[in-house]
C-alpha cells in the first residue's frame, strides 16, 4: 500500500489569507491612516520573518512608507527625493539582481524581461550616479512601481486579485502575460 505523503507546510509571518487581504487593501487604499496600520503590520511580519520576508512585501512598504511621508507634508522636497530615491533605487536592484547570472546582465535587458519600464530603470541610474531628479518624477516612478508591484505580485498571491482589468482584454493576453510573468513568480518571490 501506498502512503499517502502529507503536503509541505510554509511557515509564513502573517496569520492567514485574512490578514494578508487586510494589509494588501490597507497598503494600497491611498488613506494614510490606513496605510500606516498596514506599514507597522508589515513591520511586525519583518520581526517575525526577517530575512525570509518577500522582497516584493518589503519594497511595496518602503514605497508606501514615502507616500505617508509626502502626504503628512513634514518632510522638505529634498529630503522627499531622497527617500523616495532609496526605495526605487532599492527596488530596481533587488528584482533585477536575482536574475543576475555568472555574466552581468544589463540593467535595462533584465527590467524588459520582468516588464519594468526602462524610464525606471533610467531614474535609478539617475538617483545613483547623476543629478537628483525632479520630486515630481520620483512620484511618478513610485506610482508606477507600486502598480506593477500590485499587478506582478500583490494581485496573484493567495488568490486575490486587485488589478482592475479592463473588460476588453482576452484570455490569450493574460495567458501570454502569466507565461511570461512565470520565472518571475517562481525565482524573485519565493
Amino acid at each position: 500500500a501506498r502512503k499517502r505523503l502529507k503536503p509541505l507546510r510554509t511557515v509564513v509571518a502573517w496569520r492567514g489569507r485574512a490578514e494578508w487581504d487586510q494589509v494588501m487593501v490597507g497598503l494600497y487604499c491611498g488613506d494614510s491612516r490606513l496605510q500606516q496600520e498596514a506599514l507597522d503590520r508589515v513591520s511586525a511580519w519583518k520581526s517575525r520573518y526577517g530575512p525570509k520576508m518577500p522582497l516584493a512585501v518589503d519594497c511595496t512598504a518602503e514605497l508606501i512608507r514615502c507616500k505617508v511621508l509626502d502626504s503628512s507634508g513634514r518632510m522638505k522636497s529634498h529630503e522627499l527625493i531622497l527617500s523616495y530615491g532609496l526605495a526605487l533605487v532599492r527596488f530596481v536592484n533587488l528584482i533585477t539582481e536575482r536574475k543576475q547570472k555568472m555574466v552581468s546582465i544589463p540593467l535595462r535587458q533584465l527590467a524588459r524581461e520582468v516588464d519594468i519600464p526602462i524610464w525606471i530603470v533610467d531614474l535609478r541610474h539617475e538617483l545613483t550616479h547623476g543629478k537628483l531628479p525632479r520630486l515630481a518624477l520620483c512620484r511618478k516612478g513610485c506610482d508606477v512601481v507600486l502598480d506593477w508591484l500590485r499587478k506582478t505580485y500583490w494581485s496573484r498571491q493567495l488568490g486575490n486579485n486587485l488589478c482592475e482589468e479592463s473588460e476588453d482584454e482576452d484570455e490569450e493576453e493574460d495567458q501570454e502575460e502569466a507565461e511570461a510573468n512565470a520565472e518571475l513568480d517562481n525565482d524573485a518571490w519565493e
